[in-house]
């Protein structure tokens, strides 16, 4: 039987665990589909992507440093890619390209199903106002948190990214100068301050009781941000391997119309966590 093909683009590339993600969802689900990564130049992602379009690859996951490249080679946007400024999900249609971002929902899914947060009401504290902070702040909004305060080290960009998105809830921004004396329900990460072992300088008395720390990115040790959380009292922490899972779950659910069991591959990932 004809496999479909399907691939992740990035720079680098050789890290990324979606083949393996994918090809779980693809056993489990019956689907005949290849998966593969392709590392693209990173001044030709979209020669790259042309290029596989043209040789019948279905559709792409997109990783760093793409996701703007993405948005503006896509031929259409779903509106949550739209707002977000980025894709991470691209569509092959008709020889034409639909964009999608699955960021934000891979987020909340994990917060509300595999966690059991209830967002509803939350004081959250979003940390970084780049573009996974901007990727996630739709669905955060729409899951009825109370209040969103964005605190980056740049406040003025904060405070722009709230301003675009006020429209959806109570959300705000700032500097990290401006955090002490506040506390919240959820603080989570989506600064890179994690890539080189470090955590955004936070007051000690942030968290709330009962609070959680969660940090967008993943590792196979704890990240410096989980860390922090546990020193400081958080009631429970979490890395992003269950985003990463569930944002992929939603863009197998986009390109084959049916959304995989994600719980025995998180398990496959991390046994015993």
């Amino acid at each position: 039987m004809a496999q479909d093909r399907y691939a992740v683009l990035g720079n680098p590339i050789g890290h990324s665990k979606s083949p393996l993600i994918h090809g779980l969802f693809a056993r489990q689900t019956g689907q005949a589909m290849d998966y593969e990564a392709v590392l693209a130049p990173e001044d030709g992602f979209a020669d790259t992507v042309r290029d596989l379009v043209a040789r019948g690859y279905r559709g792409f996951n997109v990783t760093v440093p793409f996701k703007r490249q993405a948005f503006d080679l896509a031929d259409t946007l779903a509106p949550r890619a739209r707002r977000a400024g980025a894709v991470n999900t691209l569509m092959v249609e008709g020889g034409r390209l639909a964009g999608d971002n699955t960021d934000g929902a891979g987020l909340v899914t994990d917060l509300t199903r595999n966690l059991d947060q209830d967002l509803a009401g939350r004081r959250v504290l979003l940390l970084g106002a780049g573009g996974a902070a901007r990727g996630v702040l739709q669905p955060l909004l729409q899951a009825g948190v109370g209040a969103l305060h964005i605190a980056n080290r740049t406040a003025a960009r904060a405070r722009d990214l709230a301003a675009d998105f006020a429209d959806l809830g109570a959300v705000t921004g700032g500097g990290l100068e401006d955090l002490a004396g506040g506390q919240y329900d959820l603080v989570i990460n989506a600064t890179a301050a994690g890539l080189g072992d470090q955590v955004p300088p936070l007051p000690d008395d942030l968290l709330a009781p009962g609070a959680g720390c969660y940090d967008m990115m993943y590792g196979d040790t704890p990240t410096a941000f989980v860390r922090w959380g546990r020193d400081h009292g958080a009631a429970w922490t979490a890395d992003g391997l269950g985003m990463l899972v569930e944002q992929a779950a939603e863009s197998f659910r986009l390109w084959r119309g049916c959304r995989p069991d994600t719980a025995p591959v998180r398990a496959q990932l991390r046994p015993g966590g």
